[in-house]
């Protein structure tokens, strides 16, 4: 029996506002509130809202028999608190069908895992907390940011506690091999690798609209006739994909919504397939052999690297420029501060500095805020100036810096007081108008009165 795992990325980033140069050292707010709130509240209501109500009414209707998972960023729940707590309480009726798995991943969305392991470990950490707040589940399976995978990293998130992670089965990695089994790392055969079968899952996620595709329309019948097609052997095929494909990428009048409605009903028809949540891939199948993944690889682009991220000198400058902060971070415990680092680190500021517009510009550009990779690139910069001013207030280390954080401190207090005697000035002043007002009316009553007796 083959089967069918379907995954789904629920992800958005905190977008930071036009922040200028003249901004750093006097404004330390980043976030464009409007443009997240905005898309988040219309990707809530053309994707979440309504495709996690169809798929609560398949795991009741179809009672165990069809599951799915989800990895949910640290990001996007902060996001869904601020702006659309509908949407996870609507994950949470899911959740509570004891039918739906929730994968971990780093909190903040981020690339840490290509720069720090105690950095990546604390937001790990982090995420598995937030996901036991509040769905009940603790992860038992990893999903990396973007699918990010090689065979050092596989090996040391085994060694974090994780039985199983996914990857993207990328033709340079696979060869001859098929996606469409259970692996293990190649460092440690302990840990299960879950590979992304990118034809089957690009079908839905990218294809499924475009009427010049010679297999459009695509029907849930059809699509399913391909997957009982597949060799008898063929026991696991990992459908990946971001969860905006319904209602986002692929709008609700392509059929999107009524094609998925249907996946189980034609899947569920016979013996032939079933459905299975990565953990119990790990636990229930056996792997065939290793996959050697050397280098990391992604499920971007057609190069599946991390060329989206870190491909140019200006995305790996503002890369390093950040990490370079972390033995301050370690030492800072300023809350607004940590915030704030979290969210610099999310993965999409380095995909909007993307310059690979040869390949891929349609993909770089969606939900994009700003016209060109150097805008992107020099309004994070502008933004990391300021924090490391405020990092270096709040954790100093060199004389100069103490005496800055000294300054900064005085100048504060001295703002702080101006503040109190302006606004005092102001309420005598205010007391001053009122009993002069006051003399006015009484001056104005006398004289009346004077003029009547005459």
């Amino acid at each position: 029996m083959k089967n069918i795992c379907f995954y789904f990325q629920v992800h958005q980033p905190f977008r930071f506002r036009r922040y200028r140069f003249f901004d750093i050292g006097n404004d330390h707010y980043y976030y464009d509130d409007y443009t997240n709130e905005s898309v988040m509240n219309k990707v809530a209501q053309k994707s979440y809202l309504p495709t996690n109500k169809l798929l609560l009414k398949l795991l009741k209707e179809y009672k165990g028999k069809f599951k799915v998972s989800f990895s949910i960023s640290g990001v996007a729940i902060d996001q869904f608190k601020l702006y659309a707590p509908e949407v996870l309480d609507s994950f949470k009726e899911l959740a509570a069908t004891g039918h739906v798995e929730f994968l971990a991943e780093t909190y903040s969305h981020s690339l840490a895992s290509l720069k720090d392991k105690e950095e990546f470990e604390a937001q790990v950490k982090k995420h598995s907390d937030a996901i036991y707040e509040l769905f009940g589940q603790r992860p038992e399976v990893f999903r990396n940011t973007e699918l990010i995978y090689s065979d050092q990293l596989g090996a040391d998130v085994y060694e974090m506690g994780y039985k199983g992670m996914l990857a993207e089965g990328a033709k340079h990695v696979l060869g001859w091999k098929s996606p469409n089994f259970l692996y293990t790392n190649a460092i440690n055969p302990r840990m299960k690798v879950l590979l992304k079968n990118f034809t089957m899952s690009d079908d839905i996620a990218f294809r499924f609209s475009n009427e010049e595709w010679n297999e459009y329309p695509l029907t849930a019948e059809k699509y399913i006739g391909w997957l009982k097609a597949l060799s008898p052997k063929e026991e696991l095929i990992n459908l990946f994909m971001d969860y905006e494909t319904f209602g986002e990428h692929q709008w609700e009048d392509t059929g999107i919504f009524e094609f998925l409605e249907g996946i189980p009903k034609a899947a569920l028809a016979d013996d032939e397939l079933g459905f299975i949540t990565p953990s119990e891939a790990v636990k229930e199948l056996q792997p065939v052999s290793a996959i050697h993944v050397p280098y990391p690889t992604s499920w971007a682009d057609e190069e599946r690297d991390l060329t989206a991220w870190l491909g140019n000198e200006m995305q790996n400058e503002a890369f390093d420029k950040l990490y370079s902060l972390l033995p301050k971070i370690n030492k800072c415990t300023d809350e607004d501060l940590l915030k704030d680092w979290s969210y610099l680190q999310t993965s999409d500021h380095f995909y909007y500095m993307s310059t690979k517009f040869f390949s891929d510009g349609e993909v770089h550009a969606y939900f994009n805020p700003y016209e060109t990779p150097y805008e992107a690139f020099m309004n994070y910069m502008n933004v990391l100036s300021d924090f490391t001013l405020r990092l270096n207030a709040a954790v100093p280390e060199s004389n100069v810096e103490q005496e800055l954080s000294t300054l900064t401190s005085v100048l504060k207090e001295k703002e702080q007081k101006l503040a109190k005697l302006e606004a005092e000035l102001a309420r005598l002043n205010g007391g001053q108008k009122k009993t002069t007002a006051a003399k006015s009316k009484t001056t104005a009553k006398s004289t009346k009165t004077t003029k009547k007796k005459s």
